[in-house]
């Protein structure tokens, strides 16, 4: 979708605040680069917002860390055999089939 570009009164593009994005940008690489290589192609009319500065370093962009807690804390549990949950739902099962007749007083209910 292509729509004009909304200027200030002095002419300058002002942003649309509802296409205003965020990206995590490793450490180790400049916002610089990463912008280029991985938002540029895809917005060509995208900047960066200068004016938004870490208040600890003082850089353009907030440092943070992101830590994925399943990459360091989750330990894999192999489902159960499939045997062991089908008799499960077998019994649960005839559970409900006897507490339904009891309730219905059997009327059509095969246990």
């Amino acid at each position: 979708e292509i729509a004009a570009i909304c200027r200030d009164r002095d002419g300058n593009p002002e942003p649309d605040p509802e296409l205003r994005d965020t990206e995590s940008v490793p450490l180790s690489e400049s916002i610089e680069s990463f912008f280029e290589r991985e938002v540029r192609p895809h917005v060509p009319d995208a900047w960066i917002d200068t004016g938004r500065r870490d208040p600890r370093d003082g850089q353009v962009g907030m440092v943070g860390y992101e830590i994925n807690f399943n990459r360091y804390f989750y330990r894999y549990t192999p489902p159960r055999p499939l045997e062991e949950i089908e008799a499960d739902i077998r019994g649960i099962e005839s559970d409900i089939l006897r507490m339904l007749a009891e309730v219905t007083g059997g009327a059509g209910l095969k246990v």
